[in-house]
């Protein structure tokens, strides 16, 4: 659940509602690709965090050596908080839009809440409700509204099971596959099973399934393209604004969808505001040795720095500037084929998986997982370094 809503942030929410309106249906097969990849690299992660006590960068660190396990924890550092000013934005926007007030002081809000959240004593299981409360309210808002929609039944099969690339869509597939599946995202989840083993160490020797929020994440992007696609595609709207995506709220909420919509903004911001600083605090600290788990108070600190440094762009700025996104794309495409790999060779290392080890189906298809990252790394880096005006 709370890499669900890590992943489904406001930037996910901008891509699918484009997507729904500008192509119709004609994308939805792409949510089944970069779930299927998504639940295999999570599922796998989490088999990684059961089958040892010691953490990912732990077993990167004994496979490569420690220079390989500090360049993927600073590097995840360095991402998480070049993005956590988008988080941020998107909380005030949200919250400045509903009552009618500047963004500032919501932004301080929410991350001042945050953060206190971070110190109290059961970080965790408040974390854990936090994220499920944050995916209900967003799923309330579209999956209702995917009923009053009455999407077209057959198109949205067709774009299930057909799969065509529109012109110009290129750009939108590559933003959404990259985005959806996340290879940070399912690096978390390895950490985040160790904390709940932590709690509750029963569940070392259970089952331990994380394909729930991972069904979760695709059924949003989901409901979001088809909402989009009955409601926006039909009246031509592009989607270049937060009222433009209200608008698919407007069949049951009417002139309420923007306030609607506002609270779904809402929830998907909050939840990465919290989730993202959280994978780049534990991952700093667990690379530097200083603690891996939200039991370390230097751990919490460092997930409240990358909440303070993103907090304070977002309000000296009120939006993330090019420089910022140009410096987070190309750390990305360097660290997240690395990331990718090594998660996929200590997976297969019995040595440290025991009877958990990959099976030749899970290598087959995290292999398959890893040819599209890289080529994802490619193509990135080719409109990064070649076709952006700041590399001219």
């Amino acid at each position: 659940m709370i890499t669900a809503a890590l992943v489904f942030g406001p930037s996910k929410l901008t891509i699918t509602s484009k997507m729904g309106a500008v192509y119709g249906y004609s994308l939805l097969w792409l949510v089944v690709v970069a779930i299927f990849f998504m639940a295999v690299f999570t599922a796998m992660s989490t088999r990684i965090g059961a089958a040892t006590d010691q953490t990912l960068l732990a077993s990167v660190r004994l496979k490569w050596g420690n220079p390989a396990s500090v360049a993927m924890g600073i590097g995840v550092f360095l991402v998480a908080t070049s993005f956590q000013a988008g988080n941020s934005i998107g909380v005030g926007i949200a919250a400045g839009e509903l009552f009618h007030m500047s963004p500032v002081p919501w932004i301080v809000l929410f991350n001042l809440l945050a953060i206190a959240m971070l110190f109290y004593r059961k970080f965790y299981p408040l974390l854990e409700k936090t994220m499920i409360f944050l995916i209900v309210v967003m799923l309330f808002c579209f999956i209702i509204t995917f009923f009053y929609a009455r999407p077209d039944v057959g198109q949205m099969a067709k774009g299930l099971v057909t799969p065509s690339v529109p012109e110009g869509s290129t750009g939108l597939i590559i933003a959404f596959t990259a985005s959806c599946f996340s290879i940070v995202g399912a690096l978390y989840q390895s950490y985040l099973i160790q904390e709940r083993i932590r709690s509750n160490p029963e569940l070392k020797n259970t089952k331990n399934d994380s394909h729930t929020g991972i069904i979760l994440l695709g059924v949003m992007c989901f409901v979001v393209i088809v909402c989009a696609a009955a409601i926006l595609n039909p009246k031509g709207i592009p989607v270049n604004s937060a009222t433009d995506m209200a608008r698919a709220l407007e069949p049951i909420f009417g002139s309420n969808a923007s306030a609607f919509f506002l609270i779904g903004l809402f929830g998907a911001a909050f939840s990465s505001v919290i989730g993202n600083a959280s994978v780049g605090g534990t991952l700093l600290g667990d690379a530097l040795g200083l603690g891996s788990n939200f039991s370390s108070v230097t751990v919490r600190y460092l997930v409240a720095l990358v909440m303070v440094i993103g907090a304070a762009v977002a309000i000296r700025f009120g939006k993330l500037p090019l420089e910022l996104i140009v410096f987070a794309q190309s750390v990305t495409i360097f660290v997240v084929p690395f990331i990718g790999t090594a998660m996929y060779m200590v997976a297969n290392d019995r040595k440290i998986m025991g009877d958990k080890v990959n099976s030749p189906f899970v290598k087959a298809a995290a292999g398959l997982g890893l040819v599209i990252i890289f080529a994802l790394a490619v193509i990135n880096s080719k409109e990064l370094f070649f076709n952006n005006p700041l590399f001219k």
